[in-house]
């Protein structure tokens, strides 16, 4: 028989029973350093804690160029541009250089952007084109001016085709630039002429300048703005016209590389 224990003395382990240690409240530490009481051994007590109150689903509104136009409804048919189109963009396509300062870093950039960023220079330069100079529209430098002729552009494109604009401007980079280019190699002391493939992001890089291009010839010396100018441009290289320049430049290139190869 065990001794009855005196009153107020504390039970000491060895003689507790194991129904007196289940009995007894046992405390755990928290993550915080908290001590909680539990009532089983690793076990901590649950807390009440109040349901944190459901909040609606809110709308998510599309990014739209210049507050217009939606890209995320852009198809881009040519598989191997899918990587170098981007139709990332915000409502101003203006990213301040941030994605010019790593390799291969403008395939990220927003075509509409780098759209503008082509209109953005002062023509061909020194260079001839197509046996004859063209000079640009006095808006190399200024973003601003740049970006309305875009977006003036594309608002007569769209009503011109109905359709929106972007895609049509995808279109036309698809149909504008060549899919094969000359380069020059040295054997024994003379120069050749060889045919090489263009790879996809000089694809891109060209149909851009060949569609600015045609915007300075369209509008130099003439009553037609720049935006009308481009907007005839793209219009006519989505739909692979004749009359377009972009088209004609693309042809007179891959035409030189075929007799190169």
């Amino acid at each position: 028989m065990e001794k009855s224990e005196k009153a107020g003395e504390p039970i000491k382990a060895s003689e507790a029973s194991h129904s007196q240690l289940d009995a007894m409240p046992f405390r755990s530490v928290s993550r915080t350093g908290r001590s909680q009481p539990t009532n089983e051994i690793g076990n901590e007590k649950k807390t009440n804690i109040p349901a944190a109150k459901s909040v609606a689903a809110e709308t998510v509104v599309p990014m739209l160029v210049f507050g217009k136009w939606d890209p995320g409804e852009v198809i881009v048919n040519d598989p191997s541009l899918m990587r170098h189109v981007s139709l990332t963009t915000k409502k101003i396509p203006h990213t301040f250089g941030k994605k010019t300062r790593r390799r291969f870093a403008k395939a990220n950039l927003s075509i509409v952007e780098r759209l503008v960023n082509k209109v953005m220079r002062t023509g061909q330069g020194k260079r001839k084109l197509s046996g004859k100079y063209i000079r640009g529209r006095g808006v190399m430098g200024k973003k601003l001016q740049t970006m309305r002729i875009v977006e003036d552009a594309f608002e007569i494109v769209e009503k011109r085709t109905g359709r929106n604009p972007i895609q049509v401007l995808v279109m036309a980079i698809q149909n504008a630039g060549p899919r094969e280019d000359t380069t020059r190699i040295k054997r024994g002391g003379v120069y050749y002429t060889v045919s090489v493939d263009v790879a996809p992001l000089k694809k891109v890089d060209e149909s851009l300048k060949n569609l600015a291009l045609a915007a300075f010839q369209g509008s130099f010396n003439s009553r037609i703005s720049a935006a009308e100018a481009l907007a005839k441009e793209i219009i006519a290289a989505a739909g692979e016209e004749g009359t377009s320049f972009s088209v004609r430049r693309r042809d007179e290139v891959e035409r030189i590389a075929k007799a190169s190869r």
